[in-house]
């Protein structure tokens, strides 16, 4: 890209480098969000202010964009922000990058009546901050065993103005007390952890590369993870709690096995806006 170029110029060019891609789906669009990024001015700035050329110093950042994007970066993380249940959450290379499918766990969990909420394995903070908006008055407490993502949801959660409370460690460990009978109980239990399968080609797909490997992968089968949590939940449940979990599309009979096995009742699994099952729901 020429350094004394316009923003118009930049622009059409830059489409069409990203049109030679095929991790974009979008060429237009995306081309327009990076150079806002390194601008700073809206669409509408943007279209105002056509005829200007850019500085050296966004020139330099803009390219360093691109060619990440090239390599199938999500454009999550150029951002470093994406947008999920009207949220704007801070997105890092340490946190998952939340996805419509799982608006399906949030809209199911809220189809339910809850005081108190746990998120397992909270990473951006996505879900727990999603439904403490809906419901301000219930208890949030979310989990994450990375201190990083735990600092990206606290953010995420300042910045929305919502108060959650963030503990560290793998899934209920955090919650162990002395004793039962001093347990912290939830009425209700969410989670998305991660369920692929180790060695799965989708991990090359989509730019899940990127992301924290440790967040996508559960063993030979993708269920290690879901396995500890719905064999544990009970013991984390008031009584008539309900347990929700994302899955695997191909996931949903294994995973109403694991829950009718710990004892969970009504157990149905939802499908997804492309038809497949996606969260599995049942109750104490």
């Amino acid at each position: 890209m020429l350094s004394s170029a316009t923003i118009a110029t930049i622009h059409k060019a830059l489409r069409s480098r990203l049109e030679e891609s095929a991790e974009v789906d979008n060429p237009r669009l995306e081309a327009r969000l990076l150079l806002s990024k390194v601008t700073g001015l809206s669409s509408a700035g943007l279209i105002a202010h056509d005829e200007r050329v850019l500085s050296a110093e966004e020139h330099a950042s803009l390219e360093k964009l691109v060619q990440e994007r090239l390599k199938g970066r999500p454009m999550a993380q150029l951002l470093g922000h994406r947008e999920f249940w009207s949220l704007d959450l801070k997105v890092t290379e340490d946190t998952l990058i939340p996805r419509p499918d799982t608006e399906l766990l949030v809209s199911e969990a809220l189809s339910v009546p809850f005081k108190s909420v746990l998120d397992l394995g909270t990473g951006t903070g996505a879900i727990i901050l999603a439904l403490k908006k809906e419901r301000p008055e219930a208890m949030a407490c979310a989990v994450d065993r990375s201190a990083a993502a735990l600092a990206v949801a606290g953010d995420n959660a300042r910045l929305a103005g919502l108060e959650v409370c963030f503990r560290e460690g793998s899934w209920f460990e955090p919650l162990e007390r002395e004793g039962a009978e001093a347990r912290e109980l939830f009425d209700l239990i969410v989670s998305n952890p991660p369920y692929i399968r180790e060695g799965d080609p989708h991990l090359e797909q989509n730019g899940l590369n990127f992301e924290p490997q440790s967040a996508l992968v559960a063993g030979a089968d993708g269920l290690d993870d879901l396995r500890v949590i719905v064999a544990a939940a009970p013991h984390y449940l008031s009584s008539g709690g309900h347990l929700m979990v994302e899955h695997g599309y191909d996931q949903g009979q294994a995973v109403r096995a694991l829950f009718e096995a710990a004892g969970f009742k009504e157990v149905r699994t939802l499908r997804d806006l492309g038809g497949n099952e996606r969260v599995t729901r049942g109750h104490l």
